[in-house]
């Protein structure tokens, strides 16, 4: 089959992108002929799939995706393709990879009523509806968490939805390599051998909770807080953050990394990842903590918090966020005799359970799916 995958932009280091990757990369490597729509790459370019490039047009957000809109419904039909699947939502698509929450209900909880008039929200709204409208694509989610909140906002028919197992790489691990990454990162950063590092992980840091971190970090006990560093490893601008660091104290505690390949050493180093997330509709960090044996502070609007739970392996705090639980929670469990059970319980959880075949599964949909749509397309007469 002809199969088109569709991305916005294409970076090393975010999780949307990393899936749309592989899932492109395991249909080629079944035999399917394979494009990947872009309007930039950053990065080393796959051997096994093609790439077009279209270029980033226009001075905002919504300018650039019409723009790339219009030059998709330009050119797409000259490719002759079987099959369109999309890790953004976007009109026309056959299947649709969803990992971001569902935007009408978290505008309606996040904004003003007056937001719903502006020119952004009218796009990105329209663009959501284009899929989760009835008569629209089959969608992939990562856990069900917002599957009600599409239904009730857009009538989505319930058996459109397919849930995917996460799919986390599979990693073992020995108490002396742990040891030596917490020895060997603090070495190389000069920092003291028994200083407590805190873990951020993830592009989009306003998403994130970034901000709630390096609250909850300032809010520690001095003595506490001497000890203890927050690293922060995602490809984002950090300014304003930097900002935040500074007027609270502790901007030489906070350590801004960027987008990094070695996030699995950083795992086994730390002493806790700290992920106050605002929305996540999965979190996929969550669960490469979990595997490390890393214990994990994050909120029940991650939609794989619901793994750290069931593994008791961190704590979640629970909704609506309070910045002061989350503050007394990070010092209590900086400081919790429950530490070295948590560490177990992760990898001891990641091995009972399937956190590794969401893109297998992925492809396999996809190719059940278009399949399936080619077999309903009438044959044009010799």
């Amino acid at each position: 089959m002809k199969l088109g995958f569709l991305l916005f932009d294409y970076f090393p280091y975010g999780g949307l992108q990393r899936d749309c990757l592989k899932i492109a990369g395991l249909c080629a490597a079944r035999g399917h002929a394979v494009t990947l729509f872009t309007r930039t790459w950053q990065g080393e370019r796959p051997k096994n799939i093609s790439v077009e490039l279209s270029g980033r047009r226009g001075f905002s957000n919504v300018g650039r995706n019409r723009a790339w809109l219009r030059q998709l419904a330009a050119t797409l039909p000259a490719h002759g393709l079987d099959g369109l699947i999309g890790f953004n939502k976007l009109p026309g698509l056959d299947v649709y990879y969803g990992s971001d929450p569902c935007y009408a209900a978290k505008s309606e909880r996040l904004k003003s009523a007056w937001h719903r008039w502006l020119p952004r929200h009218r796009h990105f709204a329209a663009l959501e509806k284009s899929v989760f409208a009835p008569g629209g694509p089959q969608i992939l989610l990562l856990t069900p968490h917002e599957i009600p909140l599409y239904q009730k906002c857009y009538g989505t028919e319930p058996e459109r939805f397919h849930i995917l197992p996460p799919g986390i790489a599979r990693r073992e691990f020995s108490e002396a390599q742990r040891q030596a990454a917490r020895e060997k990162i603090r070495a190389d950063h000069h920092w003291p051998a028994d200083e407590r590092l805190l873990l951020l992980v993830g592009s989009g840091f306003r998403v994130k909770g970034l901000d709630r971190a390096i609250t909850a970090l300032a809010a520690l006990p001095t003595t506490l807080r001497d000890q203890t560093r927050l690293v922060v490893i995602g490809q984002n601008r950090s300014g304003e953050f930097e900002l935040l660091a500074r007027r609270l104290g502790v901007s030489d505690r906070v350590h801004f990394l960027g987008g990094r390949d070695d996030v699995p050493d950083w795992l086994l180093a730390a002493d806790l990842l700290l992920h106050p997330a605002y929305s996540e509709s999965a979190g996929m960090i969550l669960l490469e903590a979990l595997t490390a044996g890393l214990p994990v502070l994050t909120t029940d609007t991650c939609g794989y918090a619901l793994h750290i739970v069931n593994a008791g392996a961190g704590i979640v705090l629970p909704s609506p966020f309070s910045q002061d639980a989350c503050n007394r929670t990070l010092a209590e469990m900086l400081a919790s005799e429950n530490n070295s059970r948590w560490r177990a319980n992760g990898p001891a959880y990641a091995a009972r359970e399937d956190l590794y075949s969401c893109h297998e599964r992925a492809a396999d949909l996809i190719e059940e799916i278009i399949r399936q749509k080619l077999s309903h397309v009438p044959k044009i007469p010799a």
